[in-house]
This record gives C-alpha cells, sequence and structure tokens, in this order.
C-alpha cells in the first residue's frame, strides 16, 4: 500500500504479454483478451510510462466510441492515472464516450499532452469482438511510431502497475471530481465539436440551401456508432433538418449487430433506404466517427474523388479555407491520384504518404498540408490531425450549397460529371479479402515480389514496380514496405497491402486504378471500367489459388 497523502494506491504485480505492440490504429484485439487478468491495465500502464513528465502534470484526453468494454476500460485508466502520480487531469467524455474527432479537437483545445481513444474504429463490437486502446500526442494526431515502439517496449519489461484506490467516476454527468490533486473532468461530448464545425463552415448558406431546395433530402446512417448524438446535434438541431434524416443514431456497444464500417456492403440498410426514398444526399460514418461515406440515389461518391472533389471547392465553398487558402494538398499512396490533377491546377504540392493519418499530421504542423484524404474512407484537414466523417459531410453540403448558387438543381450526380470533365476520371476500386489465413496472406505477396518490369498480365505491362518506402519531409523519418506497387505503361496501378487494422487473422486489400479523359466512358459503373485490369490483378498475384477466395469480402 503506497499513501500520497490524499489516498491509497496498490503496487501490483504483473507479468509482460508478448502481443502488445500498437498498430497503425493502437492495439486492437478481441475483448476478451483485454478482459484477462492485467492485460488492459499493463497496456495502459505502458502509454504513461511513455509520456514524458510535464512540470504541470500531464493531462490526457479520454473517450471512446461506446463499444462494449469502454466504460470499465475507463475507470481503469482513471485509477491507473491517478495511481502513477505523473498524470495531474483526465479530461473525459461524458459516458466515456467522445468520437475520435472530437478527441482530436480537445487534446488541442485544451492543450493536453494528448489522449487515450477506446475505440477498434470500423470494426464490429460486443463481448464476441473488437475493442482497442490508441495513444494520441499534444498535436492531436495518432502517435508516431517512436513513441509506439516505447510503448511496446515497456509492455515487454513491465513488472507492475500501480492503481489507485479511489470509487468509480460518475461519467453519466458534466462536471469535475477531485481527489487531492488529481483531477477528473467529464464533459460534453457533443459541444465542442459542434462549436469547431460552426467556426468552419456557414451552416446559415446550408439551411438557406434546404430551404430553398424543399424536395432535397438527406439522410445520415452513425450505424449505431459514436456520430448519432454529434449528427442529431448538427443536422437537426443546428441546420434544422427533420428527426428523420438521421437513422441509426443511438451508439450501441454492439453496433447492433451490425459492423460499423461505411461502405456499400456493411452500410447496406443506407444504400436500400436512398434508392428506395429517392434520397438526394445519403451519408454515414463508421463506429469512431472518423469515416464518411457519401451517396444519393443512383450514385456513389468514390472516397478517392470525394477528397479531390472536396480539394477543388474548398477555397470557394467553405468559409475556413477561404481564409487560410490551400497550403497543401495529400493522398495515402493507394488512395486513386485524382487529387493530384487538382493540385496541379491549383498550383499545389502533392503529397503521397503511407497509409496512417500520422503521416499528414507532421505535414499540417509544418503548414504545408490543407486537405487529405485515404481511399479507405477517411477524409480530412488541418482543423484537427485526424480524419473526420462529419467535417467530409458538411464539406459535400457547403459545395452542394455553393453549387446551387451558380446554377440551378445541382447534384451529386451532377458534381461528379463536372469534376470529371474537368479533370478527367480515375476509376478506382478496392478489393478487401479480410481474416485470411496469415500463412496464405504472406505466400501472395512472397509471389508478387518475384515480379518484374516488363512482364504482361492481361495486356498490361509492367512499367515499374515496388515497395513502397517513404521519408517523410518534416522529420526525415523513413517508413519502408507500405504496400507493392505494380505502375503499368499505361499509368494504371495495381497495388497490394496487408492491412493492421483487423484484429485476427490478415486482410489482403487489393487496390486498381485506371485513368481514362475519354468522356463517353465518364457516365461508366466502375467495375466495369476496370474489369480487365481486376483480370491482370488476380492473375499476377494469383490471390484465389493461394487462399482459396473466389471473391472478396467487400468491394468499394
Amino acid at each position: 500500500m503506497i499513501s500520497n497523502g490524499h489516498y491509497n494506491c496498490n503496487a501490483v504485480k504483473t507479468t509482460p504479454f508478448g502481443d502488445q505492440k500498437p498498430g497503425t490504429s493502437g492495439l486492437r484485439k478481441r475483448v476478451k483478451v483485454f478482459q484477462q487478468p492485467h492485460y488492459t491495465e499493463n497496456f495502459i500502464m505502458s502509454i504513461l510510462k511513455a509520456i514524458p513528465s510535464a512540470e504541470n502534470g500531464i493531462s490526457l484526453v479520454v473517450g471512446g466510441d461506446g463499444r462494449y468494454f469502454g466504460k470499465e476500460a475507463v475507470q481503469k485508466i482513471i485509477k491507473i492515472a491517478a495511481g502513477s502520480l505523473a498524470v495531474s487531469k483526465l479530461i473525459i467524455g461524458k459516458e466515456g464516450i467522445l468520437s475520435t474527432p472530437a478527441a482530436s479537437n480537445l487534446i488541442r483545445k485544451h492543450r493536453a499532452t494528448g489522449g487515450i481513444l477506446l475505440t477498434a474504429s470500423h470494426n464490429p463490437g460486443g463481448p464476441d469482438n473488437d475493442f482497442g486502446i490508441k495513444y494520441n500526442i499534444a498535436n492531436g494526431g495518432p502517435a508516431p511510431e517512436s513513441v509506439t515502439d516505447a510503448i511496446f517496449e515497456n509492455s515487454k519489461a513491465i513488472t507492475e502497475y500501480v492503481i489507485a484506490d479511489i470509487p468509480d467516476v460518475d461519467l453519466s454527468t458534466v462536471g469535475v471530481t477531485r481527489f487531492g490533486p488529481f483531477t477528473v473532468q467529464v464533459v460534453d461530448s457533443v459541444e465542442d465539436y459542434v462549436v469547431l464545425m460552426k467556426e468552419i463552415y456557414d451552416f446559415s448558406s446550408i439551411k438557406n440551401f434546404f430551404a430553398q431546395n424543399p424536395n432535397f433530402t438527406v439522410l445520415m446512417d452513425s450505424m449505431h456508432g459514436v456520430t448519432g448524438p454529434y449528427a442529431k446535434a448538427i443536422l437537426v438541431n443546428e441546420l434544422g433538418l427533420p428527426e428523420k434524416s438521421v437513422m441509426n443514431a443511438v451508439p450501441l456497444e454492439d453496433f447492433g449487430g451490425g459492423h460499423p464500417d461505411p461502405n456499400l456492403t456493411y452500410a447496406h440498410e443506407l444504400v436500400e433506404r436512398v434508392e428506395k426514398e429517392g434520397i438526394s444526399f445519403g451519408a454515414a460514418s463508421d463506429g469512431d466517427g472518423d469515416r464518411n461515406m457519401i451517396i444519393g440515389k443512383g450514385v456513389f461518391v468514390n472516397p478517392s474523388d470525394s477528397v479531390a472533389v472536396i480539394a477543388d471547392y474548398a477555397d470557394k465553398a467553405i468559409p475556413y479555407f477561404k481564409r487560410t487558402g490551400i497550403k497543401g494538398l495529400a493522398r495515402s499512396m493507394p488512395t486513386s491520384m485524382s487529387i493530384d490533377r487538382v493540385a496541379k491546377a491549383k498550383g499545389v504540392k502533392i503529397y503521397e504518404v503511407p497509409t496512417g493519418w500520422k503521416f499528414f499530421g507532421n505535414l499540417m504542423d509544418a503548414e504545408q498540408l490543407s486537405i487529405c484524404g485515404e481511399e479507405s474512407f477517411g477524409t480530412g484537414s488541418d482543423h484537427i490531425r485526424e480524419k473526420d466523417g462529419l467535417w467530409a459531410v458538411l464539406a459535400w453540403l457547403s459545395i452542394l450549397a455553393y453549387a446551387n448558387t451558380q446554377q440551378k438543381n445541382i447534384g451529386l450526380h451532377d458534381l461528379l460529371q463536372t469534376h470529371y470533365k474537368k479533370y478527367g476520371r480515375n476509376f478506382f476500386s478496392r478489393y478487401d479479402y479480410e481474416e485470411v489465413d496469415s500463412a496464405a496472406a504472406s505466400k501472395v505477396m512472397a509471389h508478387l515480389r518475384t515480379h518484374s518490369v516488363g512482364q504482361v498480365f492481361n495486356g498490361y505491362k509492367i512499367g515499374l514496380c515496388d515497395d513502397f518506402e517513404y521519408t517523410d519531409p518534416i522529420d526525415h523519418s523513413v517508413s519502408k514496405n507500405q504496400g507493392l506497387r505494380f505502375i503499368f505503361e499505361d499509368g494504371s496501378r495495381v497495388i497490394f497491402r496487408l492491412s493492421g487494422t483487423g484484429s485476427q487473422g490478415a486482410t489482403v486489400r487489393l487496390y486498381v486504378e485506371k485513368f481514362t479523359e475519354k468522356a463517353d466512358l465518364y457516365e461508366l459503373e466502375c467495375q466495369v471500367g476496370i474489369r480487365d485490369l481486376i483480370v491482370a490483378a488476380l492473375e499476377m498475384s494469383r490471390l484465389q489459388e493461394f487462399t482459396g477466395r473466389k471473391e472478396p469480402t467487400v468491394i468499394t
């Protein structure tokens, strides 16, 4: 028993777990893994030990996507933080809930040391599904590898953790609880984020657009993830849309038994309603609120096209960018090159980075980047240091409002076709093969590495092939083995990656991209436009042979 004069603390003996290496988005495992004795406590203690001491004590933002085991984990964080004696303050979302974008905003607003986010993002939740813990640094973004490596090293050497003997904190009420020098502040999960959005967008112009176009309908699907209350506060309370404009808006610990990933497969309820009810503008977000999907009746906005269109209109349609200008644009390496053409037209630099939002954060902190995106339905800007689903929804509504001041009755389809006529079209798709046997997935990647320049697959001749490597222009860190790229002589691309966002097995991601400036092809359905390139990709990878998978789990 240890006493700091205000409460007692217990030093608990423990032994390391060998599997606590954080991935690109923290540590993700099945709930039952985190429920093992000492497992969660070990990892939390390993995070705290990786944070440099601060003169006035460490302050951390804490919250999550509301998934199963989240509330228990918050109470563990409170007691271990109090026991560490180095942490002076925790800022926690009401009920332990914060969207990932909202948490990033709070870290920056309160100038906190960092944040602990309890989320497995788009992965399913519930007792038999996934949980995750992620550390964000003082800029509000995901921890870089130097920090996650330190956390992992701590987890391998831990022999004890200290936990305070204090009661559970009431997370249901906004307010402050003090335990001597240690403070827990429970804040409204939604309020500060709404304030931020009103600083970025002109809500009155969006409301005017709705008023002048009464037949324009909106349907936002939060998939029982964290964004439900945020969507209701903004779309209904602020923008005046009817309650029926939001669906699945109550966060549930198991996401209602669904898979909270906003794509055409998992957001099928939204897709069906948009088509059946003729919805003008449909949107979905994932479990923790950092991803988005934009659709309309007969229209799917590919995420790669989405960030390109937003970048093209931003300094005309969004007040924030009218003030700041466009400093630079960026995309993850697998994302289509559609945004590259926008950057060239605007005369700004385009950055190609590995998958992972932390790479964008460095560029933003150096004031070299304004808008960026990943093909995995992640879009964002330098207003925070995470991707932001609702920010993207409001960006599209702002663009529609602006476009309709220039010409009446402009919808999603019109915006996309206008973009293609100006820049050409990048047909782009991703095939996900989820929970593949890890050994089989490794065979796919090993076989791909045997290919070389000059080989031909289904008429496509390889002009360049490599394993993408990135040298950060800000901190000069080098990230290797970020994905196998095959660029064909006609400029088409095929990319293969093993994803680190699942909790078991391996996910093989196949990306295909084909550019055209033939206007008569702009209306073509995407899968038709890239059919021959898909054949080439499957031929060169022998993916079906090695994995036994005849079809992908998800096509986007």
